[in-house]
């Protein structure tokens, strides 16, 4: 379990208060990177698409030193389909976010289309090599992450041998819990680098496995509650349902 003085627990009342104040962070932190350069931005699936596109891209329009241009994208986990898959994580912001940010737009790395699951792993390891030269693991300015009611995030699942994975950047899944099987993901060590992770979770459905990662002390932790930041920072955005097992110090959030 990371310790509780170098993790934020934020709590909102629904996921319609939360998606501005995670718009709000991914444009501070934009702004913080890219003056210096470059914003790094390592991005999950699933609801999260949703959410990013219907707040994030009011909020970076008013951003100027946010600008997409600066960007770079990376995706934590694909799933090995077409990106017109409705399973596909840059089909999904190809289509919903990225049309909507002010332009030109991040340049975004997306998986070379036909390989299977060890090629295309090691091809989008050497795409993230090439934009984070002279890196041994990568170190992303912020990554924002999900959790599966079974604790698992990226498409890194509880007792997998994936968890164990310490040499590789990007590693490929051919037997994944949760369809479609074949994907790649990000590594714990990636994950664990970063100069900050966000998780979001929202829903009654999340309260139960949110009590084992952030109040539990497991002999095998979740995958979820194995990412802490050796040097980053780590930050929780909840809405009540999903929080509403805890009873750990959250900071609170009420409508504006």
């Amino acid at each position: 379990m990371a310790a509780a003085a170098s993790r934020r627990v934020s709590v909102f009342p629904s996921p319609q208060e939360l998606g501005p104040a995670l718009a709000q962070l991914v444009a501070e932190r934009a702004a913080a990177a890219a003056a210096g350069g470059r914003f790094s931005l390592g991005l999950s699936g699933g609801s999260l698409v949703g959410i990013l596109s219907r707040d994030l891209p009011a909020v970076i329009a008013a951003a100027g030193p946010a600008a997409p241009a600066r960007w770079l994208v990376a995706f934590c986990d694909e799933r090995l389909v077409p990106p017109e898959h409705p399973e596909s994580t840059a089909g999904a912001y190809e289509a919903q976010l990225l049309p909507r940010l002010p332009g030109p737009g991040p340049r975004v790395l997306t998986l070379t289309p036909g390989l299977p699951p060890a090629a295309a792993a090691a091809d989008y390891a050497e795409q993230l090599r090439q934009v984070f030269p002279g890196e041994e693991v990568p170190v992303f300015d912020l990554v924002v992450l999900g959790v599966g009611p079974d604790g698992h995030t990226c498409s890194l699942f509880p007792g997998h041998p994936l968890l164990q994975e310490n040499e590789k950047i990007v590693a490929a899944i051919t037997d994944s819990p949760k369809p479609p099987p074949e994907r790649i993901t990000l590594t714990l060590p990636v994950l664990n680098a970063a100069r900050m992770v966000v998780f979001v979770a929202t829903g009654e459905g999340k309260a139960a496995v949110l009590k084992r990662i952030l109040e539990g002390d497991e002999e095998n932790p979740l995958p979820a509650a194995r990412v802490r930041p050796r040097s980053g920072q780590l930050r929780w955005f909840l809405d009540e349902s999903a929080a509403k097992e805890l009873t750990l110090p959250v900071e609170k959030h009420s409508v504006l």
